[in-house]
């Protein structure tokens, strides 16, 4: 069993951004009811597992939406609560509030992802986001004097945004020590303000490619600071994939990323090495990322000259590359 997801699509969301069509990514346009999120839950517990994961109401803005609708969908998980730890939500850095969350403890709610998207004032704006940076850092503080996890999600590839941007907004969102992130690409999705600048050509969206480049930079931001990276790129859907006009969308996009971290370092090591055939050593769990998602890492390395065989060793840390002279 894994976490349960609810998904609360646009409600509670006080703006319409420029990415967002939340339809499109969650699959779901109806309004969630108490009787599907306790249905939902009663099939997580049929296919077994332990109490160790949670339920999660996701897709909108939780803590913006009427209070007597988000009771209702809180109430209908409290018959489960002992079956599950806790409940993790969803929600804008401008919809957190003492009172909200001491609502929220009440209901065993444990985890609080914050929608911060960029910690630049410009691009907010220029997005539509409706909140400041400031307004991050505050709900932040908040969130973890209240004793909750606190989780934030940033966006790469936003309107007005660039690369020394995001390494920023990175940096800030690292020194509020939350203990996960979610990394989201910009995918233009059709029908929203988005599309719209881009079809008049006046956003160009990131290619995949440099999406990719760009997060290797800002993956060990966070690793060096201890926290803990839950996802890179939207999840795999055929909504998104049927419904996007642009962007830096890719269905295995956490392994490009990691694929291209384990190619860097290879290139690192390898500098200096006589071309032909070589043997990278790399720890056992990464042999398919050392390869690079379809082997592309093999056959940039042949490329180059080098006719790459990878090994295993235990001894090696996660990225960590060694050439082995056979």
């Amino acid at each position: 069993m894994s976490n349960v997801s609810i998904f609360v699509p646009h409600e509670g969301c006080p703006h319409m951004c420029s990415f967002c069509n939340q339809h499109i990514i969650s699959g779901q346009t109806a309004k969630v009811t108490k009787e599907e999120v306790s249905a939902a839950l009663g099939r997580a517990l049929e296919t077994g597992g332990d109490n160790k994961n949670q339920i999660a109401f996701f897709g909108g803005s939780f803590t913006a939406i009427p209070k007597e609708y988000m009771t209702e969908l809180l109430e209908a998980t409290v018959p489960f609560k002992d079956k599950f730890n806790g409940i993790r939500i969803s929600t804008r850095p401008d919809c957190i509030d003492e009172e909200i969350l001491d609502f929220l403890k009440g209901y065993d709610v444990r985890a609080i992802e914050l929608g911060a998207q960029s910690m630049d004032d410009e691009v907010l704006s220029l997005n539509r986001r409706g909140h400041t940076a400031e307004d991050v850092i505050n709900a932040s503080e908040l969130i973890k004097a209240k004793g909750f996890e606190l989780g934030l999600q940033m966006m790469t590839g936003l309107y007005g945004d660039t690369d020394e941007k995001a390494i920023l907004t990175a940096e800030r969102l690292a020194s509020l020590k939350p203990a996960t992130v979610r990394i989201y690409p910009t995918v233009v999705l059709k029908g929203t303000e988005l599309d719209r600048l881009y079809k008049s050509d006046e956003f160009k969206p990131q290619s995949v490619d440099e999406a990719v480049n760009l997060c290797v930079k800002l993956i060990p931001i966070f690793e060096r600071a201890g926290i803990k990276i839950i996802r890179l790129g939207l999840h795999a859907s055929e909504g998104v994939e049927g419904e996007m006009s642009a962007g830096a969308y890719h269905p295995a996009f956490k392994e490009l990323c990691l694929g291209r971290i384990y190619l860097k370092n290879a290139l690192a090591v390898l500098e200096g090495k006589e071309k032909g055939t070589v043997t990278l050593a790399v720890g056992e769990r990464y042999i398919s990322q050392m390869a690079g998602q379809k082997k592309i890492n093999i056959a940039h390395l042949k490329e180059m000259g080098y006719d790459v065989k990878i090994k295993a060793d235990s001894s090696l840390k996660e990225y960590e590359v060694k050439v082995i002279n056979e």
